[in-house]
């Protein structure tokens, strides 16, 4: 047993969670982008509650997480569209002109 209970380590070999992280924001940049909207989206619209005026609480939350996931899967299809984009559009054209 560690004689330090106040934090967890990963075993021996694996990545601690910021180079997980860093990992996978290399491989992904949208990933934190959309996160990143998430999180603006959610901290904008939880800012604005107080001046919510007459709206029901259940109705302002719902509202809040429709636009953070529509921030998220926005970015998923940013990416999408890019892939296709880098896969199909600039192939074929790299094919083109080697002929």
């Amino acid at each position: 047993m560690s004689a330090n209970k106040g934090s967890w380590a990963p075993p021996e070999g694996e990545d601690s969670m910021s180079q997980k992280f860093l990992r996978k924001t290399r491989e992904s940049l949208l990933v934190p982008i959309g996160l990143g909207g998430c999180v603006v989206v959610a901290a904008c619209r939880i800012y604005r509650l107080k001046a919510r005026g007459s709206t029901k609480m259940s109705t302002h939350l719902i509202h809040t997480r429709v636009a953070a996931q529509a921030c998220a899967v926005g970015a998923i299809m940013l990416g999408a569209v890019y892939t296709m984009y880098s896969d199909y559009i600039k192939r074929t054209a790299q094919y083109a002109g080697e002929k």
